[in-house]
């Protein structure tokens, strides 16, 4: 079992910059990838961007390439999220989630990861 832990979550400006960060409890030397997901109210939970744990291979979802950084820090157990020149659209609450098993081509599906965090608040203002 593991157990995300999220955050720093907060407000902040355009153009502003946060770091989530997501710690993982539990039987940990099992996770295969961490993700970071967002739920914007009244929209569908949405894929961000993902860390094979082991390679430190990474992937990003197109809306956030270049503004996102996903990483890790193995000897923490903690995956982390630098959100850099961040807008309105990013506001959303962001989950954070691992799998104990890694399905390739499956990265961006939330129905590849079975252990998820309560989930951090991001606002954006304009």
């Amino acid at each position: 079992q593991v157990q995300p832990v999220e955050s720093g979550g907060g407000l902040v400006q355009a153009g502003g910059s946060l770091r989530l960060s997501c710690a993982a409890s539990g039987r940990t030397p099992s996770v295969a990838a961490m993700a970071w997901f967002r739920q914007a109210p009244g929209k569908e939970r949405e894929f961000v961007a993902a860390l094979r744990w082991s390679s430190r291979i990474t992937y990003a979802a197109d809306s956030v390439k270049g503004r996102f950084t996903i990483s890790r820090d193995g000897a923490k157990k903690t995956v982390y999220l630098q959100m850099d020149s961040l807008k309105p659209e990013d506001t959303a609450v962001y989950y954070c989630a691992a799998t104990s098993v890694w399905s390739g081509s499956d990265y961006y599906s939330d129905s590849m990861y079975g252990y998820w965090g309560q989930g951090t608040q991001v606002t954006v203002s304009s």
